[in-house]
């Protein structure tokens, strides 16, 4: 036997030995550490599968009463919005909640519809572009049944400069302001309207219209009031 198959067998020899004495001594907990990873695969790959159940599940739930709504049953298309908002997963309850206030709505409740939107608008756990909207659409159901104030309350907040919303936040003011009587004030707010340029082509074309309606009537600034 040569000197360097003699070193190699040796050498092999103490891998064996020191691996023998490695897995001795930490045999067990390697094997408990695999078996964590196994179980904690397994455990990721159940909750991934019961997310996806139970938003499928919602989504399910969701589209059976925008069904009932569409086959104009009303009441029992909020029955099942409303218990959707119960026990509903993700984003389905608040989405439900919404709904259920347009159907009151689509139904003549207007109060019953405000005070739902609210009742979004208001839970601090919303995401807060839906609570915003909910605010929205208080205050243009509110622009009919309710005062400037009650509009106010809902959307001024909203009408500022770099809200997505202002343009319709505004809308609602000014009408609402227009229903009134307070036409200086009503076109105070189509105006801003009409000199945005972010501002949608339908929101600008009907603030041209009440500014033209208000200007006829002998207040606006064309008028030289």
């Amino acid at each position: 036997m040569s000197d360097d198959s003699f070193i190699r067998e040796v050498d092999e020899e103490l891998r064996a030995d020191r691996a023998r004495d490695l897995w001795s001594r930490y045999g067990k907990l390697l094997i408990a550490a695999a078996v964590l990873v196994v179980l904690a695969t397994a455990a990721w790959r159940g909750w991934e599968w019961w997310v996806e159940r139970q938003a499928s599940t919602s989504g399910d739930r969701f589209l059976a009463a925008l069904q009932l709504s569409n086959d104009g049953k009303a009441d029992e298309a909020i029955a099942a919005l409303e218990a959707l908002q119960k026990d509903g997963y993700g984003a389905y309850p608040v989405l439900a909640a919404m709904r259920a206030a347009t159907e009151l709505q689509k139904k003549g409740d207007t109060a019953g519809a405000v005070a739902a939107f609210d009742k979004v608008a208001n839970d601090a756990a919303n995401p807060q572009p839906i609570a915003q909207m909910a605010k929205l659409r208080a205050g243009y159901i509110l622009v009919d049944t309710g005062a400037y104030a009650d509009v106010s309350a809902r959307v001024e907040t909203l009408a500022v400069d770099g809200n997505p919303l202002r343009h319709a936040a505004r809308e609602a003011l000014g009408l609402a302001a227009y229903k009134e009587g307070r036409l200086k004030d009503a076109e105070a707010l189509f105006r801003q309207i009409a000199d945005d340029g972010d501002a949608p082509r339908g929101v600008r074309e009907r603030a041209g219209v009440m500014i033209d309606l208000i200007v006829a009537a002998g207040v606006g600034e064309t008028a030289g009031s």
